[in-house]
């Protein structure tokens, strides 16, 4: 029988607060295969981010692995797996582990791009802290990377900051930082939250590509069922730090057993909806602005004309070729 990549067993993780402690993972249990995909996927405060960062072992110093064991066996290394939660976080064996054979892409990559470096000296430097190679090897490996996640000019992604990147391309840069070191298992957190549909589209179809061309293991945790549906193998749904169900994706879309999984499903759109069908909130919120309004207001205000008209509005973008070359070439966005 095949060995889990990763097997994570009755993990739980507490937080240390000022109003009390409270367990923000609580008895989690799942396997990710070698190759495959297993999404958590759960409401924004279900533990779903807590897991990966304890995976890696980037806890907040409020929060501590109460109990549990996260084993990793390698692929590479000819060893019995390796329980991540006995390591030290800032151990040399955690360190080689984190971003070396594990990886991560976060949520938001402006907030996790340095703004002070370009972005080649950003992904250059994980293939430098985990690999015997020296800049000019690095910097070739960096821009073979750029191009496989679909830089239009690798060589020039070397001296651009992430400032001059649109949101699409900054994500591709944040995901060659995590390939660069051919990493067995790739956590992707929220990878495509904060980018439109069509961005969404490109970056989900590169992971799919990225994945059948190395063979890692992909973590992605979401909210996002139409994500799911589209790059999971496995699912593993959960709410307020506790799996409710967990199975094959098939499975869990087209059977689900668990009254929160039902009620999850019917909050999302979806194909097979009736006509005059709504979709159900998973519990009902009301808004403070909607209880205080008073019963009989002021009639709203009706323009006779457009609110807003917008006539031959043009944005150019000029990028330079580097600092101090001089020559320039112009976008229109």
């Amino acid at each position: 029988m095949t060995m889990p990549l990763l097997s994570i067993r009755d993990l739980s993780v507490d937080f240390h607060a000022d109003a009390g402690d409270f367990r923000a993972v609580d008895g989690l249990s799942f396997d990710v295969m070698r190759g495959r995909t297993v999404a958590v996927v759960g409401e924004s405060g279900s533990g779903k981010s807590v897991t990966a960062q304890a995976i890696l072992r980037i806890l907040p110093k409020a929060a501590r692995i109460a109990s549990g064991a996260i084993l990793f066996n390698d692929p590479a290394k000819n060893r019995p797996a390796l329980d991540i939660v006995k390591l030290n976080p800032d151990g040399e064996r955690m360190r080689r582990l984190r971003g070396g054979r594990m990886a991560m892409i976060f949520q938001e990559p402006m907030t996790s791009l340095s703004p002070l470096h370009t972005v080649g000296d950003q992904v250059s430097e994980a293939l430098l802290l985990h690999d015997n190679v020296n800049r000019a090897e690095a910097d070739e490996r960096a821009m073979e990377v750029f191009a496989r996640v679909g830089f239009p000019d690798p060589k020039r992604a070397l001296v651009t900051y992430p400032f001059e990147l649109s949101g699409g391309l900054r994500q591709r840069a944040m995901i060659a930082m995590a390939l660069i070191t051919k990493p067995a298992l790739l956590i992707a957190d929220e990878p495509t939250t904060a980018l439109d549909v069509t961005t969404q589209a490109q970056i989900l179809h590169l992971m799919r590509e990225l994945q059948a061309d190395t063979q890692m293991s992909l973590l992605l945790i979401t909210h996002d069922l139409g994500v799911v549906a589209n790059m999971a193998d496995e699912v593993v749904v959960m709410y307020r730090g506790r799996v409710m169900e967990a199975g094959a994706r098939d499975d869990i879309f087209l059977n689900p057993q668990h009254p929160y999984l039902k009620a999850l499903l019917r909050a999302v759109p979806r194909f097979d909806m009736k006509p005059g069908e709504r979709l159900t909130p998973i519990r009902e919120i009301k808004s403070a602005i909607t209880v205080a309004r008073p019963a009989a207001g002021p009639a709203l205000l009706k323009p006779d004309g457009p609110i807003l008209t917008v006539e031959d509005v043009s944005k150019a973008f000029v990028l330079r070729a580097g600092w101090f070359s001089g020559r320039t070439r112009t976008i229109r966005a």
